[in-house]
């Protein structure tokens, strides 16, 4: 089965609720979708989110990357030489992980139909059916407590709270959170790089003499603070989880070395694809840590790639952060995940399983080769 062509199209979907972090406020779903051809008519899906604060991919950059870079290397490869096409891709330019990501998820779902298989069964094995949380975005308190009640109304029995735009009315927040649904749900806090070192340790203590217990927080300080990690990590007793710091297995491996974290979050749009995610759940298997499989703000095309991973990989990944697509209003996607309130179950089709999408904007200019 060889690559012919790539096209690219765009799939944008309305938002229950606007996302609001401490770092951006968003009130769509937008993917860029990578569809890979074959000589025998098989295609692949992947897709990417726009995350320039995150990562510092847009759209534009990632198909301009794509089609300059990438593709031309591609065409009439064979995807049964998988390890190969992601080293390709790995080596073709430096850094643009969303790009690679995008790319790889198209390239995995292919080699599952190859072989007549569903990409959890190729990369293990493992249960069909995982269980998510869902975030809760900053905003007031009583808007934060309503979106909250929605969410335990509808199941969900781990909050992943959004907070770090302002410390004191953070503890303020975190505390009503907890009085009202700490006995029912655990409680996840995603700072999103908004507080330092000084200021965390501060808020944790606080929250910790009140007798809030968090399950994690995640990602307290800017990325590249690495010694504000460790100094967070050795004085309070909340897990800390690292996200930004933790893109590459380099970076995963320093973290751990440290032990400036007790959790890394895996993010397929932050590794730059399957192949790189696989080998940091190997890493943190090797140093006895904890992982979580993530997500950017995006649909079930990218989705059903990690929620395969995490099937495939469930004793290194043992917490589940994959709601991008239940915040839409929507799923365009047919096939691939099945999202039911906090369950997400797994198509047994080969790859990810997707069948056809709708609402899907083809790109004019978006065809390689031309």
């Amino acid at each position: 089965m060889k690559i012919t062509a790539i096209r690219f199209a765009k799939l944008k979907v309305p938002l229950v609720t606007p996302f609001k972090t401490a770092l951006r406020e968003v009130s769509f779903i937008e993917d860029l979708v990578v569809i890979i051809e074959t000589d025998k008519g098989e295609i692949g899906y992947g897709a990417a989110a726009s995350t320039p604060v995150i990562t510092g991919d847009t759209h534009q950059s990632i198909l301009s990357l794509i089609k300059q870079f990438i593709a031309p290397k591609l065409l009439g490869m064979e995807i049964e030489n998988l390890n190969q096409i992601c080293q390709l891709i790995q080596s073709s330019v430096v850094a643009n992980y969303s790009a690679k990501a995008a790319l790889e998820l198209a390239v995995y779902d292919l080699w599952g139909k190859l072989y007549q298989a569903p990409l959890y069964k190729l990369l293990g094995g493992g249960s069909k059916t995982l269980r998510t949380d869902i975030t809760i975005s900053v905003d007031n308190i009583d808007k934060m407590l309503s979106d909250c009640a929605l969410a335990v109304s509808q199941g969900f029995d781990i909050l992943k709270v959004k907070i770090g735009n302002d410390l004191q009315q953070d503890i303020e927040r975190v505390k009503a959170i907890y009085q009202g649904f700490g006995q029912q749900t655990k409680i996840r806090l995603d700072v999103n790089q908004g507080w330092d070192a000084k200021q965390t340790v501060f808020a944790l203590q606080k929250l910790e003499s009140h007798n809030v217990e968090l399950e994690l927080v995640e990602q307290p300080v800017k990325s590249d603070d690495f010694k504000g990690l460790k100094y967070i990590t050795e004085r309070v007793n909340t897990p800390i989880m690292a996200d930004e710091s933790a893109f590459s297995p380099k970076q995963v491996i320093q973290l751990l070395e440290q032990n400036a974290v007790d959790i890394i979050n895996i993010k397929v749009m932050k590794t730059g694809g399957l192949s790189r995610a696989i080998e940091i759940a190997n890493i943190t298997a090797q140093y006895q840590a904890q992982c979580m499989i993530g997500c950017m703000l995006e649909g079930s095309i990218a989705v059903a790639g990690a929620a395969h991973l995490a099937s495939a990989k469930a004793q290194q990944i043992s917490k589940i952060d994959l709601d991008g697509p239940a915040l839409g209003q929507y799923d365009p996607v047919q096939g691939g995940v099945e999202f039911n309130g906090p369950a997400i179950t797994l198509s047994d089709g080969p790859g990810l399983g997707i069948k056809s999408i709708d609402t899907l904007q083809p790109i004019n200019d978006g065809v390689w080769p031309l």
